[in-house]
Order: C-alpha cells, then structure tokens, then sequence
C-alpha cells in the first residue's frame, strides 16, 4: 500500500473533521423535538432528499444566489465550492480507473501525483492530466479572486467585507494556501519525471530549468499536506464550518424542519451554516446611511455562535428583513434574533394579567388599527368612512386605542408577556362571532397570521380589503392622471409576501411608477418598533435616505400602506405622502362631486 509520513497532516486533520462533524449532527438531532425528528425520518425516505441533494448542488456547490445578487463574487464562491468538490470526485475516479484496488486510503486521491508521478502507459493519462489542471486552474482563478476581494472588496461590487477572527484567519490562511501549495507541488514533481498535463507540465519544465526541483517537491507535498491538516482543524472554530453544516440546514429544512421561536438543534445548525459572506452589510440601512459596522447579522451570528451576545448586540436590528432577503444560505435572521432578545432580556419580566377583557360587539367583520394606526388618524378615519360608504357593518376593536397585537413585546423579546396580551385578544375576536378581520397595520396582520391561530377567520391588510369592496362593486374608484411611487413595507412585503394588491388599488387610482428600490429589494422607512436602542436622529437619517431615493423621479405622491411608514415618511419625503386607505377615500369623494356635478348639469340642462 502507498503511504509516505506526509500525508499525516492531512490525515489526522481529516479524521478530526469527519469526528467532529458527526458528533455535531447527534447533537443537533437530539436538540430537536420529537415531531422534528419524525419528519426528519419521513424526510429521508422521501423524494425530498432527491430535492435536497439538488440544492446542495445548486446553491452549497454552483451558489445560485450568489451569482443572481453578484455575477462575480458568485464565479468566485462557486470555483471554489464546485471545483473543489470536481477535483475530489475526478481524484478518485482517476486513481480508481489508474489503480483498481477495492478500496484506496484516503489520502491516495489526493496525493495521486506524488505516489504516481509518471502515468504515461495509463490509458487516460491525457484526458485526467489535462482535466485534473483544468479545475486545479479554475480553482485557482477563484483563489485569485478571493485575495483580491479581501484588499478591494469595492471592486467585487461590495463596499464592505465582514471583520476575521483569529481562527478565521488561520482557517482563510490555509485555505488560500492549499491550492497554490498543490500547484507547486505537482509541477516540481512532474518537472522531474516530464510528466504532467498543460498547467503542471508546462510550469514544471519551466522551474526545472533553473531550480533544484529533485529538492523541493518532498517539502512541497508537506506543505501542502500541513494546509490541509490545518484547514480542517480550524474549521470547527471558523466561519467555515458553513461548509458542511449548510448542507445538514438543506435537507433539514426541505424535510420540513422550519425556524421556530425556541432554541433547538435546527437554530444551532444555522448560526453555523452562516459563511460570513458579508453580503448583509451592504444592504442594512444601519449600514450604508448610518455607517453603523458592527451590528450587522453577520456580526450578530457570529456572536451567538461564540457565546458573547450582548443586550446591544441583540436589541439593534430593526428587523426589517432586507438581509434575510439577500442571505445566500437562507438563514432565518429575524427569527434569530428573536431568540437572542428572549435570552437577554429574560430577567426583565412584567405582568399584563391585571388587565380586565375586552367588551365584544357581535358582528361579521373587525376592523383593527394598531398602536400605530392610532397615531396615524387620517388612515382611520379614511377606512372608516370608506366602510360606511360600502355598507360594511363591522366592529372597531381597538376604538378606544386600549389594546395591542403584541407584536412589540414579541420584537422585545417578552415572548410571555405578549402571549398573555394575544390570549385576550384572541377571546374577545372569537367572541364576536366575526369570519373577517381587516387591519391597516402590516405588523399587527403578521401578529394575527402567525400568532394567533384565527384559521376560521379570512386575514385581510386594508389594502386586500379595499381592492375586495371594488372587486364586489360595492366602492368605485375616479382614475386620476397624476404619478405615484408605491414604498413596500417591510411586514407587508417581506414579511407577509403581499406586494399585489396595493399596487392594482393604486393604479385604479393613479399613475403608478416603481422605485428602484422595490418589492423583495425595497427600503425600510426606518420608524421599526425592533430596534430598541435606535435615537430619533438615526431614525430620521434613514427615512431621509430612503424618501430621497423613492421620490428622485418627482412623483406627485409617496404612496405606502403603513401607518408606521406614513408616519416616519411624513417628516422626511420632499413630496406628500399618503396611505393607499386615503386614495381611496379622496377617489369616492372624487367621484361623488363629480356625479353630483354632473348631475346639476343634467338638471339645469332640462330645465332650460
């Protein structure tokens, strides 16, 4: 059997690596419960790992995402990930079909040229020399990429890179060097044998004309062995342990194994499948109009994951989702966070249970406002009169301005306290006897879809609603000619995945034109009730930088459908802004004194 003591490094490091990992994945399996870990047996037995595999395929390995958000730092993730895992799989297939043992030691593959440096007879030898420098080439164009990002990200389409610890940069210095080192190590070995395919050949000939190659190629393969061993040390303890947890996270989640608000084996499996890519940065408000560095969620990840999290850490995120949106593996950041706030601010308990029921009115629909509607009152009384004008008999639960969904102790961390809310609440809705609830506030609809269990009952944003009273024919809408830019909300959008209808009730109304910044992509105002620690300054900063970009074409109205949203634009948009509830309102009464106009001529006309 082949074997040199050089291969030592690489072995142990593997050995290391395999042990760890497994005893990581009975780890997190035993963390879940035992509903998870049914679906995860049903999963393996399923189709769905068929689905998993082609994930893993398409994003761990090619990094589809990636490519869609940046072409090039997508070739470079992928050259790495895809090329890597080729030049594994056709090392083996080349030292099989060259040595058709039943089974090779592991570091045989991976060390094919130095046991077999002149494969001359080998009947393949010319497609496997040429194959094995063409991905050892791509790798390296990748690598080459990799060192140029890290000194001039800007280059690569990102402002900002995220920060290393000690052990990624053992981690990322090891991994810069493995390919290099393999490079150097099979052109000095085929510029002694004048063997190799065109890369290695070549470079070997070359060198071997004024270096000692005969010297250098051992020390070469212990390098390369040592890059290995150390690489696969480190990566327990760096940020690429993503590598293969981020594929456990894929058939974990297509088996139906989702985020949940209790921390479990699946919550500790994405914290690690974060690869601190950084692609996050960019794209937080918190970032590009505060310049705010290090709250970022690749920075609050890596907290969690090294046990350091901080009540500041975990209170400043307004949770808006743009990263969640963006992330390339997936990783449920809101949810994360959640989890973080309960584990901070679990020693900082209140008690809502004092409070008395609420007084139900039967009836078939509820309208609710939210705390936010309620400092918003233009948008109810617009929804009000609207509702009268339809004919729509319903109850408004929070009239009085008494009660709340919740979702701000929730955001908080207070899990307990906002149960005890959402317990009344829920009491009193079902008490009425209602089969529809209608909200303006996209928060408060998030809280009711998700927390409340109304399955009975038909979940409707106003802006759903409004468009529904139109479709029945019960409100009709006076089309003016003058422009809107429609801002998403961050919970409406993001968070409920309703982008549709506001936009189809605007443009019975208005000229719409979209921002730049729109749908999945689109700014949040930055009046988030998340963020816990976020000054009034910073907050204006944000909605100043984001109106600017929705109005830069000179609408006539900014156009949103969050009373949240109004309200913080309000102070910062250049043009008038205006929720969709308003629209609505000010086009029935349009329509109305043009009927009544109208029908005055029609009068005075048959009378003269």
């Amino acid at each position: 059997m082949n074997f040199d003591v050089f291969t030592l490094p690489f072995s142990v490091g593997l050995v290391f690596i395999i042990s760890y990992f497994l005893a990581m994945c009975i780890q997190w399996i035993r963390n879940l419960s035992a509903t998870e870990r049914l679906l995860l047996v049903k999963g393996i037995f399923s189709f769905k790992t068929f689905t998993s595999i082609k994930e893993v395929v398409l994003e761990s390995l090619l990094h589809r995402k990636i490519f869609r958000v940046n072409p090039l730092l997508g070739y470079m993730h992928m050259s790495l990930a895809f090329g890597w895992f080729m030049l594994i799989i056709m090392g083996n297939l080349e030292a099989r079909a060259y040595n058709p043992i039943p089974i090779h030691p592991p570091y045989y593959p991976i060390f094919f040229r130095f046991f077999e440096p002149d494969t001359g007879t080998f009947k393949y030898s010319v497609f496997y020399e040429f194959l094995m420098d063409f991905l050892l080439l791509f790798i390296l164009s990748g690598v080459s990429l990799a060192y140029f990002k890290r000194f001039r990200s800007m280059a690569l389409g990102m402002k900002r890179t995220s920060k290393l610890k000690s052990w990624d940069k053992w981690a990322l210095a090891a991994l810069w060097m493995i390919f290099p080192l393999r490079l150097l190590a099979e052109s000095f070995t085929s510029g002694i044998y004048e063997s190799g395919g065109f890369l290695t050949g070549t470079l070997g000939r070359f060198f071997a004309e004024f270096l000692p190659v005969e010297y250098l190629a051992y020390p070469a393969w212990w390098a390369y062995s040592i890059a290995l061993g150390t690489f696969f040390i480190s990566l327990p303890f760096s940020r690429y342990m993503h590598i293969p947890t981020e594929i456990v996270l894929i058939f974990f989640r297509n088996y139906g194994i989702r985020s949940s608000e209790k921390i479990n084996g699946f919550a500790d499996i994405e914290v690690k499948s974060c690869s601190r890519c950084g692609i996050c940065i960019d794209v937080c408000q918190m970032s590009s109009s505060l310049n705010q560095q290090n709250t970022q969620s690749v920075y609050f990840l890596r907290s969690v994951r090294d046990r350091s999290m901080t009540k500041s850490l975990a209170d400043q995120c307004m949770e808006c989702g743009r990263c969640s949106q963006i992330c390339p593996v997936g990783i449920d950041l809101n949810t994360q966070r959640y989890l973080a706030r309960r584990r901070v601010h679990e020693e900082f308990r209140s008690d809502f249970s004092y409070l008395p029921d609420l007084q139900t009115r039967k009836t078939d629909v509820i309208f609710f406002a939210g705390c936010m509607g309620h400092l918003t009152p233009s948008v109810i009384h617009s929804m009000k009169k609207v509702l009268d004008h339809a004919g729509i008999r319903y109850w408004f639960m929070d009239e009085d301005g008494s009660i709340c969904c919740g979702r701000p102790l929730k955001l908080a961390g207070k899990a307990e306290e906002a149960a005890q809310l959402m317990k009344k609440n829920r009491a009193a809705i079902l008490a009425s006897g209602g089969t529809t609830f209608v909200t303006s506030c996209p928060i408060c609809l998030k809280t009711f879809t998700e927390d409340y269990d109304l399955k009975q009952m038909r979940l409707y944003h106003h802006s759903q609603y409004l468009l529904k009273l139109w479709f029945e024919g019960k409100i009709q809408l006076e089309k003016q000619m003058q422009k809107a830019v429609y801002h998403d909300p961050c919970e409406l959008g993001r968070g409920l995945g309703i982008y549709d209808e506001p936009r189809e009730l605007i443009q019975r109304m208005m000229i719409l034109k979209e921002p730049e910044n729109t749908g999945e992509n689109a700014l949040c105002c930055g009046g988030s009730l998340a963020h816990q620690e976020m000054s009034s300054v910073q907050r204006r900063k944000i909605a100043f930088d984001a109106a600017a970009k929705l109005t830069i074409d000179h609408p006539d109205y900014l156009v949103t459908a969050c009373p949240s949203c109004k309200k913080t634009f309000q102070q910062a948009s250049p043009v008038e802004v205006k929720d969709v509830a308003e629209l609505v309102y000010a086009a029935i009464q349009d329509r109305g004194r043009k009927t009544a106009l109208k029908s005055r001529e029609i009068a005075a006309a048959e009378a003269n």
